[in-house]
């Protein structure tokens, strides 16, 4: 599912390197509406006032590590579909993003921007996919309460 125009797929962007922050906005900031975050405080501040599709972030950031600030807001922020970068192949770093951090997809830095593009696109169909399951689901829930209702109605008259 591609967005429109108007619709651009909502990025933070998180990383420590002020350089790889810049990066990334020159790549994509015309295909995505970009938020970027040097590091997790700022990251944080972001999410209180907008609203957020994808989270991308670095692993290695002094003040908490990637996988930390995205098992720090899960509880506040559940929906944003979760991306983590690193520099370095460390395992437990990918087993605890998965398990801790609930992250859909890990990758290698330096990032390769087509392959970086399909990631997006990815995450982004599922993350439509939830919301419209929400949607669906609490319509389902509206319709039954309407039908009790209805039932209850017919049974008192």
């Amino acid at each position: 599912m591609e967005s429109t125009p108007e619709e651009k797929i909502r990025i933070l962007y998180v990383d420590d390197e002020e350089n790889n922050l810049q990066a990334f906005k020159a790549t994509f900031r015309r295909d995505y509406k970009i938020f970027l975050a040097i590091g997790a405080p700022e990251a944080r501040e972001i999410l209180k006032t907008e609203e957020i599709d994808l989270i991308i972030t670095d692993q290695r950031m002094p003040e908490e590590t990637g996988v930390e600030f995205l098992e720090s807001i899960i509880p506040i922020y559940p929906s944003p579909i979760r991306i983590l970068l690193t520099g370095y192949t460390d395992i437990q770093a990918v087993i605890d993003a998965i398990n801790k951090g609930q992250v859909y997809h890990y990758l290698t830095k330096p990032w390769e921007e087509d392959y970086l593009r399909t990631v997006i696109k990815n995450a982004f169909e599922i993350y439509t996919l939830r919301r419209e399951n929400e949607r669906l689901t609490q319509a389902l829930i509206k319709a039954n309460e309407q039908l009790e209702f209805l039932l209850r109605q017919n049974l008192l008259s």
